[in-house]
């Protein structure tokens, strides 16, 4: 049984701030009683959760939001409010590229994809979360959620859910060496019906590891896959 994709959780300086930037951008509601938390009002099936952090950044981030375009006016309008709620643009080298690479307020890369790309053709206005990672991490993580595999092709991976919204992608090795506590991580729970322990064992049989990263006595699980990048089973 697959595992149920809860939120992706962000580390920021200001969870609040962050939460009011990306609910003007996206116009995500915010949760029920949580500030810093994200309900999407699309297909996107996930949350958006912020969490306080101090610790500084230490490079890129392991995964980016990549939000598309319907045409070159609508993405020149989506970089404008970009930097009307308080984000930028970023250099990353990226060169001369059709898409705009920005940042938030708190300094989180994302792209502003350019109109016509069908690789996200109908995948919603967060087209992609893309990251960095292996085939193997790709693989892991159609087996862990049960969604199937849309592009497999030279190490690079990407999946999405069979109910639609955005794709996972992987663009396959170098992957880059860790450098501390990631700032993005999945939050998932088990599927309706499997217990806790189910689940955790189904999810180190796939391929993950456990990991202490100083969480200390916490009521969820902190694993890592194949990459070692983390991820939290919540109890349901």
């Amino acid at each position: 049984m697959a595992a149920e994709l809860v939120a992706l959780t962000i580390d920021v300086e200001n969870p609040q701030r962050a939460a009011r930037f990306w609910a003007g951008l996206l116009g995500w509601e915010f949760e029920k009683g949580a500030e810093t938390t994200l309900r999407p009002t699309d297909d996107t099936g996930f949350l958006l959760h912020f969490e306080p952090s101090t610790q500084p950044r230490n490079g890129p981030n392991v995964a980016h939001f990549d939000l598309t375009s319907e045409d070159l006016a609508d993405q020149e309008a989506k970089v404008a409010r970009v930097l009307e709620l308080g984000g930028g643009h970023l250099d990353i080298g990226q060169g001369e590229v059709d898409h705009v690479v920005m940042a938030d307020p708190d300094g989180n890369e994302f792209c502003v994809i350019a109109p016509g790309n069908r690789f996200l053709a109908g995948c919603g206005f967060v087209g992609a979360v893309s990251g960095d990672g292996s085939r193997a991490k790709g693989c892991f993580w159609s087996e862990v959620l049960g969604w199937p595999l849309v592009w497999d092709q030279d190490e690079e991976t990407a999946i999405r859910s069979p109910h639609g919204g955005p794709k996972l992608t992987w663009g396959g090795p170098p992957v880059k060496a860790r450098t501390g506590k990631e700032r993005w991580h999945f939050d998932l729970a088990p599927a309706a019906g499997t217990d806790f322990a189910t689940e955790l064992d189904r999810l180190l049989a796939l391929g993950a590891e456990k990991v202490d990263i100083g969480q200390g006595d916490v009521p969820w699980e902190v694993l890592a896959d194949p990459d070692g990048h983390e991820f939290c089973l919540l109890r349901p």
